[in-house]
C-alpha cells in the first residue's frame, strides 16, 4: 500500500475518533442539584451524604461520570439548615439552573418546606436522608422519591428489637417533625407487640441539658412492672443517651435504647454493651461486592470507613443512575417518574425498590446488640438479624 494512501487512512482515523470524542464532550450534561445543609447542627450527615453520592455516581457509571453519553454535572447549594432558604434554593436550581433533578434534605424540616417547589417546577426531588414519614405521607407529591428510611421503617425494625411482652417504654424525642413522626410511627408499631409505650416527652433540637426531661420520664416509669425502657429518637449532637445514664437510671430498673447512627455518635455506645436497636447500615454488617467497593475505596480516600449516611448518598446516586440508563439518558420528568415507580437497583444496603403508591424505598433493616471490641473507639451494633423489607408491614400515608 502506497504511503500516501496509509496516511489518508489514518488521517480518517483519527478525524473519526475526535468527533467520536467530540460528540460526547458536546453532549448535554446532565444536570443534578444537591441542596443539603452543608452548614449547621448536621453538618456530619450532610457530608457523609455527599460523599456517597459522588462515590456512588462514579461506581455505578463505572468511573465515567456519564450516562448514555452524557456527563454528570452536579451542583451544590447549602440550605443552612433553614427551611426557608432550602425553599428558596431548591426553586433556584430548577428555575435558573435548569437542573434536571435534585437530591437533598439532610433535615425533616427543611425536606418538608422543599416539597411543594418539586410539584411547582415538575421535577423530580430525591429525599435523602430525610426520615419524617409526612414527607411520603401527608406532605408527599408525585414528584418526591425517597431513597432515605422513614420513620415507619424505623420504627417497625425498633419494635421487632424491643417490643417483648411485658415491657413498658418512654420515649424521648426532638420536638420537630423528625421526633415527632418518629414516634407516632413506634407507637403504631409496638401495637402489634407485647410492650407498651406508656410515657412520651419531647425537647428542642438544640437540648444539651436533658435533666428535668430525664426526670418527668423516671417519674413516669417508676411505677411500671416488668422491664422499663426508655427508647431515644435523636439527631445530631447533644448526647441524651449518656447525660441520662449519668442520672443513673439502673437504680429504678430503667434501660435506654435507640436507634443506629453515624461513628462519632457509636462512640457512646460503648458504654452500653448489650443494649439492642435497628439501623439501617453498619459497613461491617453488609457482604455484597457494591458495599465491598465502598468500604475498600472510602477507606483509601478518607482514611476510615464509610458512615450511617455516606451508604444513603450512594443508594441515591444508584437510584439516579438506574433510572437514567433505563431511560438512556432521557431526563424528562414523565419518563423519569413511570420509570422510577416500582424500580430495584441495588445498593451497599442491598436491594431497594421504589414503591409505586408513595415513592418510598423499600430496604432491610438490621437488628444489632452493641458490642465493646479492643481496638474499636466505638460501640459495635453487631447484626443480631436481618430484617427484610417484605418482612416489615410498612403504612402507606399519603
Amino acid at each position: 500500500m502506497k504511503l500516501s494512501k496509509i496516511l489518508v487512512i489514518a488521517a480518517l482515523a483519527a478525524m473519526a475518533a475526535a468527533a467520536g470524542t467530540a460528540g460526547a464532550q458536546d453532549a448535554d450534561p446532565i444536570t443534578i442539584a444537591h441542596v443539603y445543609g452543608k452548614t449547621g447542627p448536621l453538618e456530619a450527615y450532610a457530608t457523609q451524604s455527599h460523599n456517597g453520592l459522588m462515590l456512588g455516581l462514579e461506581y455505578y457509571t463505572d468511573g465515567t461520570m456519564e450516562i448514555a453519553g452524557r456527563p454528570i454535572e452536579v451542583i451544590e447549594k447549602d440550605t443552612q439548615l433553614q427551611p426557608d432558604i432550602g425553599r428558596a434554593l431548591l426553586a433556584e436550581a430548577y428555575g435558573d439552573d435548569e437542573v434536571d433533578l435534585a437530591v437533598g434534605g439532610v433535615s425533616s424540616g427543611v425536606a418538608l418546606a422543599m416539597l411543594p417547589v418539586a410539584e411547582e417546577y415538575g421535577k423530580i426531588f430525591i429525599v435523602e436522608p430525610a426520615v419524617a414519614d409526612s414527607i411520603t405521607g401527608e406532605n408527599w407529591n408525585r414528584y418526591i422519591f425517597r431513597t432515605g428510611r422513614n420513620s415507619s421503617q424505623d420504627a417497625v425494625a425498633n419494635a421487632v428489637a424491643l417490643g417483648q411482652d411485658d415491657v413498658k417504654i418512654a420515649t424521648l424525642a426532638q420536638d420537630y417533625a423528625f421526633g415527632r413522626d418518629g414516634v407516632a410511627a413506634f407507637r403504631e408499631a409496638l401495637e402489634s407487640t407485647g410492650a407498651e409505650l406508656v410515657f412520651e416527652e419531647y425537647a428542642p433540637q438544640d437540648t444539651t441539658d436533658f435533666t428535668a426531661h430525664a426526670q418527668r420520664i423516671f417519674d413516669a416509669l417508676e411505677g411500671e412492672d416488668g422491664r422499663k425502657v426508655i427508647f431515644v429518637i435523636w439527631a445530631g449532637g447533644g448526647n441524651p443517651l449518656g447525660k441520662i445514664q449519668d442520672m443513673d437510671p439502673n437504680r429504678l430498673g430503667i434501660e435506654l435504647a435507640t436507634g443506629g447512627n453515624i461513628l462519632p455518635a457509636l462512640v457512646a455506645y460503648r458504654d452500653f454493651p448489650g443494649m439492642e436497636g435497628a439501623t439501617y447500615y453498619y459497613y461491617e454488617n453488609l457482604e455484597n461486592p457494591i458495599n465491598d467497593w465502598l468500604v475498600e475505596q472510602h477507606q483509601v480516600r478518607f482514611d476510615g470507613p464509610p458512615d450511617f449516611f455516606t451508604a444513603g448518598g450512594f443508594a441515591a446516586a444508584g437510584a439516579i443512575v438506574a433510572a437514567l440508563e433505563a431511560t438512556g439518558g432521557d431526563t424528562d420528568t414523565e419518563t423519569l417518574i413511570s420509570t422510577m415507580e416500582g424500580m430495584s437497583w441495588d445498593t451497599p444496603k442491598g436491594e431497594m425498590t421504589f414503591r409505586p403508591e408513595d415513592h418510598q424505598a423499600m430496604q432491610d433493616m438490621f437488628h444489632f446488640r452493641i458490642e465493646v471490641q479492643d481496638g474499636v473507639e466505638w460501640g459495635v451494633p453487631a447484626l443480631v438479624e436481618v430484617i427484610e423489607a417484605e418482612e416489615m408491614d410498612i403504612p402507606v400515608r399519603n
